[in-house]
């Protein structure tokens, strides 16, 4: 199987490793553009990330000018800045997906989700997911269609050969708000039941007995990578936005969020029980 490359990870991680090697030669953002003869703005767009493409004679310039000499450093580097350039299967869902996120999906060691409304999208079947669409806004049902096989596809980072570890806190209310038809809800909590079997999926409830908790601000989601360069990333959807947050003392919120409400959810056996409850009733309606 051929390995999804995410050019966003790779852009953030090309980013980091320069910015390092200017901050190790002690150099401003400032002095180094102005030794190349580049503006300082140039600079700062590739250490942000900003600037999408990074062409290897610019690169091999950064390198000389922060004396990086080792060709395997520098090798590795380049390869960084051409994967960046690709485009990911999810291109061609740009509309789906406005803020990028199989991007870092696709790289991801570990997958840590809070969800109070709904199941997670990672989760969801197509029919759910088709409901959740249409409950967001009046839209033809082609681009519902494609919204759906977008979502579908992204779901096949579980089922890779080697998946990320995928968390999921699923509030007891988004199991038991009827999206669509009773069938479809039943599907769906069948579903859930077969994901959490695997061996990488660990599937909590957060009863409502557990009352107030840490995440009562709302869902999130927090992304962990292999490589020590990358750093953990916390994303949060908004209907207008997204966002991504990558500072290690928001990430580090964000994370005790998750442990605490982590501790105050079900086991995933009792979460298990508690869902077949549920499917148990909804059949006896």
């Amino acid at each position: 199987m051929q390995r999804s490359y995410s050019p966003s990870v790779r852009r953030r991680r090309l980013s980091a490793q320069l910015r390092r090697y200017r901050e190790q030669r002690k150099l401003t953002a400032a002095k180094a553009g102005a030794a190349l003869g580049w503006p300082q703005q140039k600079i700062s767009k590739i250490e942000s990330g900003e600037q999408k493409r990074l062409p290897a004679a610019e690169l091999d310039k950064l390198l000389d000018l922060y004396e990086v000499s080792g060709e395997v450093e520098r090798e590795a580097l380049h390869e960084c800045a051409r994967l960046a350039k690709e485009r990911g299967w999810w291109s061609k869902y740009k509309s789906a997906f406005p803020g990028g996120l199989p991007d870092f999906e696709a790289e991801a060691s570990a997958i840590r989700t809070y969800e109070a409304q709904v199941v997670p999208g990672l989760l969801q079947t197509p029919d759910y997911a088709a409901e959740v669409f249409r409950a967001y806004r009046l839209l033809p049902e082609g681009e519902i269609a494609k919204l759906v096989e977008a979502r579908m596809a992204r779901q096949g980072i579980l089922n890779k050969v080697d998946p990320p570890d995928f968390v999921a806190v699923i509030d007891e209310a988004a199991l038991l708000r009827k999206v669509g038809s009773a069938e479809v809800m039943r599907t769906q909590l069948r579903h859930l039941k077969h994901m959490a079997s695997r061996h990488n999926v660990d599937l909590h409830v957060l009863p409502f007995a557990a009352g107030a908790h840490a995440a009562t601000s709302g869902s999130f989601t927090l992304m962990e990578f292999p490589d020590p360069l990358d750093a953990s990333l916390a994303y949060v959807d908004t209907p207008t936005s997204t966002l991504y947050l990558e500072e290690e003392e928001e990430v580090r919120e964000f994370a005790s969020m998750m442990s605490r409400t982590q501790s105050d959810a079900l086991s995933p056996i009792r979460s298990l029980s508690l869902i077949d409850k549920i499917i148990e009733s909804s059949i006896e309606e």
